[in-house]
């Protein structure tokens, strides 16, 4: 039998609350003022229910069933829709929209949570609202007051839902070579015509509508990515006719089954700008920054998933006797958690879960700041830091979430293997996490490329000044010594690493693609060894205040002090592999790859 998914509600309460602060820093944001502890944890509460009841119970049949595709309709497996209607019902779409839209005006924090334990239950479920947050983020941000007054209420209720249409066939992550044509009609829209793929949600039968957030070009546009315009199309127009786009076929894939990936044809499509002209990719990123986030906290699921189904069944499998002579001698064997090999596994996992999570909730706090700080500067500062993280935590943490959805397969041996267990779904499910909203690779570029050359690393700058602050605070607790002493010495690795990959970059720029995913990886692990020193001093002072539950905070510590000896070394490997060039990358010519 598959494990039950419980919601990780306790270690939720300690990120948002022992770590994060959240009612001190709101009651420092005027326009979140009144988000308390406890109208935090209520919803909380609240979405374990759903996620726990509600969702959790269709993972599997929903990997089993799909969705099915006739003549341009989709239909979701079985419960998804009444699922849908109660999430609507409960007003979870609209937790983090402004007020005058329908929303409840809380802090974006809070909706990251419900996300998380959206997409450990279920997460081809999370996709149908979770493509609507960026809708609704794209049209707020550049919409008219118009634009805003017909679609947000409804995207907001969740009665509509939204896409992004992106990609076509020929061009992949090259958004820059797009065909999708935009000609001016006589009333001021647009007859969209060109065919999108890899749009998730782009039909079903959940909702009333579904608004599509399109790129095209208009007939005079520049080429390349400075002539791609922004529009919102309709499967609905506003008068309640059909618009002539269309579903043309659904993707058969390796995982996420229950969401529907889908072929949109654009047949003359009226559409509406949204934006000015020839600026769609940068109103576009504000959906696609929310999707990056999205995606790491799958990452993060993918962890807290297969660690929950791997701790329960390591419990209670019996292997073997531990080398050390019989753990419980009135068993016939051990169970295989007092194995070191099992528990290396299974303390991966939980380094990558509690780390992802401080993570994905710690970046989603600058958006509160950003939305909610009367501070100018308060505001440039969490912008900038929200840059420089979203692609380490998108590909980093779908990376090592990936990882550990096949420790859970390997704890489990062969029954793994198997699907009633429900470990390789995670592992299927969580794949096209490296894939979307921009590979590994590319975010690697991003990061190395735009975010920290570019900017003569002083947004890295930025992040590295705020773990020596750190440091420097602690630097007389004898206890986190074991934390500082090596998080002080990666800190100013890291900014030696990237004057050596500038220097060579000045020669060749091939010397930054040779050298970013390298440089991804250990950024993250440098920047999830921060967050982990500052768990443990965390938990070390609520132990010395005699405050909450003394076990669960050693185990805090005690995971910190795993992490840095186990999984920490592993920066070593990168600094080596980016110190190997790239001379050995480029020196075969192509003929010489064939076999």
């Amino acid at each position: 039998m598959a494990f039950q998914y419980k919601a990780p509600q306790r270690d939720i309460q300690f990120v948002m609350h022992d770590v994060l602060g959240l009612e001190n820093l709101y009651a420092g944001l005027p326009k979140f003022a009144d988000t308390n502890r406890e109208l935090i944890d209520s919803i909380v509460e609240a979405g374990a229910q759903f996620c726990e009841g509600e969702l959790a119970p269709l993972n599997r049949s929903g990997d089993e069933e799909g969705c099915t595709f006739n003549n341009g309709e989709v239909t979701t497996p079985k419960g998804f829709k009444e699922a849908y209607a109660k999430y609507v019902e409960l007003g979870f779409g609209a937790l983090s929209a402004e007020p005058e839209h329908g929303g409840q005006g809380l802090p974006p924090t809070i909706g990251i949570a419900l996300s998380e334990m959206m997409g450990t239950a279920n997460w081809s479920f999370g996709m149908y609202p979770g493509l609507s947050h960026g809708a609704i983020n794209t049209v707020e941000a550049h919409g008219t007051p118009e634009q805003k007054e017909t679609y947000l209420t409804k995207l907001v209720s969740g009665e509509w839902t939204g896409t992004m249409c992106l990609t076509e066939p020929h061009a992949g992550s090259d958004l820059g070579i797009i065909r999708t044509k935009a000609e001016p009609n006589a009333d001021g829209s647009y007859a969209i015509t060109g065919t999108k793929i890899f749009i998730s949600a782009g039909e079903h039968d959940l909702a009333d509508n579904i608004i599509h957030i399109t790129l095209a070009r208009l007939p005079d546009a520049p080429k390349g990515t400075k002539g791609i315009s922004l529009f919102i199309v309709p499967k609905f127009l506003p008068d309640g006719t059909r618009n002539t786009v269309a579903c043309g076929s659904i993707e058969h894939k390796m995982g996420i089954k229950a969401s529907a990936t889908c072929v949109m044809n654009f047949d003359n499509a009226k559409g509406f700008l949204i934006g000015p002209p020839n600026r769609g990719l940068n109103c576009m990123f504000t959906f696609m920054n929310t999707a990056r986030i999205g995606t790491a906290i799958q990452g993060l699921a993918a962890a807290e998933g297969s660690f929950q189904g791997a701790l329960e069944y390591a419990r209670d499998r019996l292997a073997m006797r531990a080398l050390s002579g019989p753990a419980f001698p009135e068993k016939e064997a051990d169970p295989i958690i007092v194995h070191p090999a099992v528990r290396q596994l299974l303390l991966t996992q939980k380094a990558f879960a509690e780390g992802g999570r401080l993570l994905c909730y710690w970046l989603s706090t600058q958006n509160d700041v950003i939305q909610g700080s009367e501070s100018e500067e308060a505001r440039k500062q969490a912008d900038e830091l929200l840059s420089f993280l979203t692609p380490i935590a998108k590909a980093f943490l779908t990376e090592v979430g990936y990882e550990s959805a096949n420790h859970g397969v390997q704890v489990y041996g062969g029954h793994g293997f198997i699907r009633e267990w429900g470990m390789e779904q995670i592992v299927r499910d969580t794949r096209i996490a490296l894939l979307y909203e921009g590979t590994t690779q590319i975010q690697a570029l991003d990061l190395l490329g735009r975010k920290v050359l570019q900017t003569q690393g002083g947004l890295l700058k930025n992040f590295t000044r705020i773990v020596h602050k750190f440091a420097e605070a602690n630097k007389d607790n004898a206890e986190l010594a074991q934390f500082l002493t090596p998080l002080t010495a990666l800190n100013k690795e890291w900014g030696d690493l990237t004057m050596k990959i500038g220097m060579k970059a000045m020669q060749n720029p091939n010397e930054v693609g040779a050298a970013a995913v390298d440089y991804l990886f250990y950024s993250g692990y440098v920047t999830l060894a921060y967050l982990w020193a500052l768990m443990a001093k965390t938990a070390q002072d609520k132990i010395a205040a005699g405050e909450g539950d003394k076990a669960f905070y050693e185990a805090k510590i005690k995971t910190a002090q795993f992490y840095f000896k186990k999984i920490l070394p592993r920066t070593k490997g990168h600094v080596e592999a980016i110190d190997g060039g790239l001379d050995v990358l480029m020196q075969m010519d192509v003929e010489s790859f064939a076999f």
